[in-house]
C-alpha cells in the first residue's frame, strides 16, 4: 500500500492546483472561456512529472517503465476524479448559472445537461492524464540505444 501513497498525494495536490486555477479564472469571469482550460494540461503534466521524478529518486534500482507509468496514471486519475467532483459541485451548488454561460460561449452548438458536461470534463482529464504520462515517461525511461553515451 505504501507504493500507492505517493501518486495519491501528488494527485490530490494536482487537483488542488487545478481547482485553485479554476477559481482564479472565476474571479475574473474567464472560467467560461474554454481556451483557458488548455493550461490544465500544463498543470497535469507538472504534477505527473513530479510524482514520477520522486518515484524514480526513491526507488532508483527498482524503477521501471511500468512503475513510472503506473505512478503517472494514478496521479492523473486521482487529480481528474477530485477536479471532476469539484466541477460538478461548482456547477450545481456554487454557481448554477455557470453551465448556461459556458454553453453560450460555445455558440449554443450543444444541448448538454450537467451530467454530460461532467462526463466530458472527466474524459478530457483522463485523456490528458494518459497523454501526459506517456510524454513524461519518455524522459524517465531507460534508454536501450546502442550508441548511448555514459
Amino acid at each position: 500500500m505504501k507504493t500507492i501513497t505517493l501518486p495519491i498525494r501528488f494527485g490530490l495536490v494536482t487537483s488542488a492546483v487545478l481547482i485553485a486555477y479554476f477559481l482564479i479564472l472565476a474571479l475574473f469571469n474567464k472560467h467560461t472561456n474554454p481556451v483557458f482550460s488548455f493550461f490544465n494540461a500544463v498543470i497535469t503534466v507538472f504534477g505527473i512529472y513530479e510524482a514520477v521524478r520522486l518515484k524514480k529518486l526513491r526507488d532508483a534500482e527498482l524503477f521501471s517503465y511500468g512503475e513510472g507509468f503506473k505512478t503517472g496514471i494514478v496521479t492523473g486519475f486521482v487529480a481528474t476524479l477530485f477536479f471532476t467532483l469539484f466541477f460538478l459541485f461548482y456547477a450545481t451548488e456554487i454557481n448554477p448559472g455557470f453551465l448556461p454561460n459556458l454553453l453560450e460561449k460555445l455558440n449554443g452548438q450543444f444541448n448538454l445537461d450537467i451530467g454530460m458536461v461532467t462526463f466530458v470534463v472527466a474524459v478530457m482529464g483522463l485523456a490528458t492524464s494518459v497523454v501526459s504520462t506517456l510524454t513524461v515517461m519518455q524522459l524517465f525511461k531507460n534508454s536501450r540505444n546502442i550508441f548511448q553515451n555514459k
